[in-house]
């Protein structure tokens, strides 16, 4: 008799679930409040404190929104992300968001790590002696700190999920005191008046569009990866609420700090760069110290939990043979190759962009279908014994949902059209438009080809 399975899914049961709203909460705190999301306030700085704030923070609302849409997913079958889109894009279509999910969290970590070694390099420099990257003879320091960061991110996924838990209740308190400590620092220097009142140069600033497909790349990320959490959640709220308000409490609070200590780094050097917007340097030109590039380099591996393990669950989704222990050391190999990548180029902050501009490309479209289908077409109403059946309604055609690859290509091209548009790409950016397009198309197409699907 054929085969008729195709990669069997974890459905976690609701009463074999552990994680209290704090737990959540704390996760999702721990994953926006670190030194990424410092280095994007840093670089939507050039858009100027009044515009960068108000972007910040209405971005951060909409796509946790989403966050909380998704987690809702995740509570709701107890499945991981990726296998939930089975359900939308059919169990071998699945293979593109999760490919997708893959690239972009090795890439995440990889972001997370170079900037984590940076400040590696500024502790050499404090305690040995040895140059700061950046500088001629810099470049063992980094690598030093690649290589310490790797075994670190090693280390913290060695225990799965568990691990996770127990770093981002570590992390989240180290984390706050950081923030505290800078601010107070940054304010013992500039005023907030002048902050307010500074203004970018007109050649580096940056129009209000583009700092919403910045930051909406950014936030988006963690949406494809809510469910891989939720789904150990023992309550309803505590998938939704908990990482709605946790992701925006750090994004907005450590963002701000990023935008606030930049400005404020300019403003005493008379002049910016936002080359110069990671953790590392402004920790440095603040005269942090070594024990702010310290509190930078742990929470780099509280974020970085999250995303190796949003990888490695991807990956499983693409396999039979791999489990999620070997996925997720796999993708941390992966992604210390990947974090040699800047090294090539002129500044970290062009590989930077492009990184940001390619997931709001791939992932925003891929996310609108992923959350229409499960809301709009079938009405929260997922079959979890189908989800790994070649005879269930998530086989489609030769497991491909042909309707959804064909919505996100069109939204794809679309995202890289409106991009040449001035108008639109400067004033509400490419990904919320691409991703209202796919999801149309997708609703739309849909209940016309699979009227009776649900």
């Amino acid at each position: 008799m054929a085969d008729k399975s195709f990669g069997r899914v974890e459905s976690i049961p609701k009463d074999h679930r552990h994680q209290s709203y704090w737990d959540m909460f704390a996760t999702w705190v721990g994953a926006n409040a670190n030194n990424g999301t410092w280095y994007v306030g840093g670089v939507i700085a050039a858009c100027g404190f009044a515009t960068a704030s108000t972007t910040l923070i209405i971005v951060g609302v909409v796509t946790y929104i989403l966050l909380a849409l998704s987690g809702y997913m995740g509570y709701q079958t107890g499945l991981p992300a990726m296998a939930l889109t089975r359900a939308s894009f059919g169990l071998k279509g699945s293979f593109l968001p999760s490919l997708i999910n893959v690239v972009q969290f090795i890439g995440w970590a990889a972001v997370n790590t170079f900037i984590a070694a940076t400040s590696i390099s500024y502790i050499l420099h404090d305690v040995l002696g040895w140059p700061v990257y950046g500088k001629p003879g810099g470049l063992k320091g980094l690598i030093l700190g690649i290589i310490v960061m790797s075994i670190l991110h090693l280390l913290s996924i060695s225990m799965g999920e568990r691990s996770v838990q127990i770093i981002e209740r570590v992390g989240i308190v180290l984390v706050f005191i950081l923030v505290i400590w800078e601010s107070i620092v940054v304010f013992q220097h500039v005023s907030l008046s002048e902050i307010i009142s500074w203004r970018p140069p007109v050649n580096l600033k940056m129009s209000p569009g583009q700092a919403v497909d910045v930051l909406a790349a950014f936030n988006l990320a963690w949406v494809t990866a809510t469910s891989d959490f939720t789904r150990f959640a023992k309550k309803k709220t505590s998938s939704t609420w908990a990482p709605f308000f946790g992701a925006n409490l750090g994004l907005i609070w450590f963002a701000m700090i990023g935008v606030i200590s930049t400005i404020a780094t300019a403003i005493t050097l008379n002049h910016f760069d936002a080359n110069n917007s990671d953790p590392s340097t402004i920790a440095s030109k603040l005269g942090l110290g070594v024990l702010a590039m310290l509190v930078i380099i742990i929470t780099s591996t509280t974020a970085n939990a999250v995303n190796l393990m949003s990888a490695g669950s991807a990956l499983t989704n693409m396999t039979k043979r791999l489990s999620l222990t070997v996925s997720i050391v796999s993708v941390t190999v992966v992604a210390v190759f990947v974090t040699f990548i800047p090294i090539f180029y002129a500044t970290f902050l062009d590989v930077f962009t492009a990184f940001l501009d390619g997931i709001g490309m791939f992932l925003g479209p891929e996310i609108a279908i992923f959350l229409v289908d499960f809301y709009l077409v079938a009405k929260q109403d997922y079959r979890i014994d189908h989800f790994a059946s070649r005879t269930g309604k998530y086989w489609y055609t030769g497991g491909i949902n042909w309707v959804a690859i064909g919505s996100w290509l069109i939204a794809v091209i679309a995202y890289a059209l409106i991009k040449r548009v001035p108008v639109l790409a400067d004033s509400v950016g490419a990904t919320f438009i691409s991703m209202l397009i796919a999801a149309v198309i997708y609703v739309f197409v849909s209940k016309m080809v699979y009227r009776h699907r649900v």
